[in-house]
C-alpha cells in the first residue's frame, strides 16, 4: 500500500502541528482555496488507503469501486451510463470498459432504457450489494484514518459538516 503524503509537503503546513495554515492566518491564498487544496489532500490520503484494500476485499479496481458506489447510492434503482461517467468525469469508452468488468463478475446488471435504444442503466447485483456491506465499515473506517492523518484539527473540523455520521472523536 502506497505511503500517506508528509505533511510537511501539503500547502501552507503549519510546522507546529498537522495540516496547514491555522485558521487565525491568512497565508498566501484566499480561504476557499486553501479549503480546496486541503480537500484535494484528503481525498488523494483517502484513495491511497482504499485502493489495496478495494483489491483484497471486492477483486476489482477503485474506479470499479467508484461505480459501485454510485449505484448503491440509488436505493432500487440504477443509473444510466451516461449519468455515471457524468458523476466520475470519466471518458464514455473507459467506463464501459470498467462496466463490461463488473458484468464479468457478476456484480452489475445493464439493461437497454425503455424509448431510448442507446441509453443503458447499470443496476447492483445481489452478490454486489452483500460484498458492499460486507466490506463497507472497514472501508469506511480506512477513509476516517486518512482524513484523520493528513489533516490538523482545523481543517477536519471545517471537513465536519461535509461527513455525516462520522463521530466527533474519529476525525
Amino acid at each position: 500500500m502506497a505511503d500517506l503524503p508528509d505533511p510537511a509537503d501539503l500547502p501552507g503546513h503549519d510546522p507546529s502541528g498537522p495540516g496547514c495554515v491555522p485558521s487565525g492566518e491568512s497565508g498566501l491564498l484566499p480561504a476557499e482555496l486553501r479549503a480546496w487544496m486541503h480537500l484535494l489532500a484528503a481525498a488523494g490520503a483517502v484513495e491511497q488507503q482504499l485502493r489495496a484494500r478495494v483489491k483484497d476485499s471486492l477483486g476489482i479496481s477503485h474506479d470499479e469501486f467508484l461505480v459501485l458506489c454510485l449505484l448503491a447510492d440509488q436505493p432500487g434503482a440504477g443509473l444510466r451510463m451516461t449519468r455515471i461517467a457524468e458523476l466520475l468525469g470519466r471518458p464514455k469508452t473507459r467506463l464501459t470498459y470498467q462496466v463490461a468488468c463488473l458484468q464479468h463478475a457478476g456484480l452489475i446488471s445493464r439493461k437497454s432504457v425503455c424509448g431510448d435504444k442507446r441509453g443503458i442503466e447499470v443496476t447492483l447485483t445481489e452478490k454486489a450489494r452483500r460484498l458492499l456491506g460486507d466490506a463497507s465499515a472497514p472501508l469506511a473506517d480506512a477513509v476516517t484514518d486518512a482524513i484523520a492523518r493528513t489533516l490538523g484539527p482545523h481543517q477536519r473540523e471545517a471537513l465536519r459538516d461535509l461527513l455525516p455520521g462520522t463521530p466527533d472523536a474519529d476525525l
